[in-house]
């Protein structure tokens, strides 16, 4: 399309949720709860992690790496549709909206592969238990942890580069709470069709071939679970990994449907409703669960609390 005579944009307004002030307000003091609580959740199995001695094993390296994660990645948008629901006029620059898509897609990037490496430890522990202790040496741990990183850094920086090239002439307003790709290509004057095939393919490479390695390894778990004699080490076995495999399904469940998918079959309205999920509510179901359904995770948090009284 030729630009030559447009007037270039050099910053977005976003839509966010629109409607009447009482019911933005409402949105406001729900999504602000969720929030703070994932914040809170999420900085709490750190110290835990980092306190306590039993939990210094792989599985619970893994968890703090994403309860670390997770801070960032609802950081990266949260605060923006905390905005969008107080004013009617939210702003971001140009480079700004790229900067927010590219952590966005990295720290989501980042979560797929630590979520695979998270079921391989699993399937290690209950599949090898013998040999767990060498195949998962802290080094090993560090090596699978700094890979989940700089992979998932990696992964969205070429459809970024793209995209910082686009030419945006208007319209500015982005339908969406946040820099998602959809709207971003929708507003651009350019040709978008390499930006948007080179990242519609990242995102479900890196998407798919995470979920088929983590399904791989609880396929693995599955059947050996079955082969124990005992129903009570069946379930004790399982709900080693039980946490887990709650957080992947519901993590999967909805950027699987954002994400891996036709782009001209994207809806804003029920795309933005989708990302409140993973950017808002799926940061905060990740202590819950591994907080309220775990054992050991609830037994070094008693006697940390107890060592506070003493002090």
């Amino acid at each position: 399309m030729n630009v030559a005579n447009q007037t270039r944009v050099t910053e977005f307004i976003f839509l966010g949720f629109s409607g009447v002030l009482y019911l933005r307000l409402a949105l406001f003091v729900i999504f602000l709860t969720v929030y703070l609580l994932s914040l809170m959740g999420n900085t709490l199995i750190i110290f835990i992690v980092l306190m306590d001695s039993t939990l210094q094993t792989p599985m619970y390296f893994f968890l703090g790496n994403l309860s670390f994660l997770e801070i960032w990645y609802t950081t990266a948008t949260v605060p923006k549709l905390l905005a969008t629901c107080l004013s009617q006029v939210v702003t971001i620059s140009i480079s700004g909206c790229i900067t927010q898509y590219y952590f966005f897609f990295s720290m989501g990037a980042t979560e797929c592969i630590l979520l695979a490496v998270m079921a391989y430890d699993r399937y290690l522990a209950i599949c090898s238990p013998l040999r767990y202790s060498f195949l998962m040496s802290l080094q090993v741990c560090l090596q699978f942890s700094a890979g989940s990183w700089i992979g998932g850094f990696i992964a969205p920086l070429l459809p970024t580069i793209l995209i910082s090239y686009l030419n945006f002439c208007g319209p500015q307003k982005i339908n969406h709470f946040f820099c998602d790709s959809d709207p971003i290509f929708k507003l651009s004057c350019s040709d978008t069709f390499l930006a948007e095939a080179l990242g519609y393919t990242c995102s479900s490479v890196v998407i798919l071939s995470s979920f088929l390695l983590t399904m791989s390894s609880y396929g693995n778990i599955v059947v050996t679970i079955i082969k124990l004699s005992s129903r009570e080490a069946r379930k004790k076995t399982f709900s080693t990994c039980a946490s887990h495999l709650t957080v992947v399904t519901i993590y999967y469940g909805t950027i699987i449907f954002a994400y891996v998918r036709p782009p001209a079959k994207y809806n804003f309205t029920m795309g933005k409703v989708i990302s409140v999920f993973y950017c808002v509510v799926t940061p905060l179901v990740n202590p819950l669960v591994y907080t309220l359904r775990n054992k050991d995770v609830k037994k070094a948090f008693r006697k940390v609390l107890a060592r506070k009284r003493l002090l």
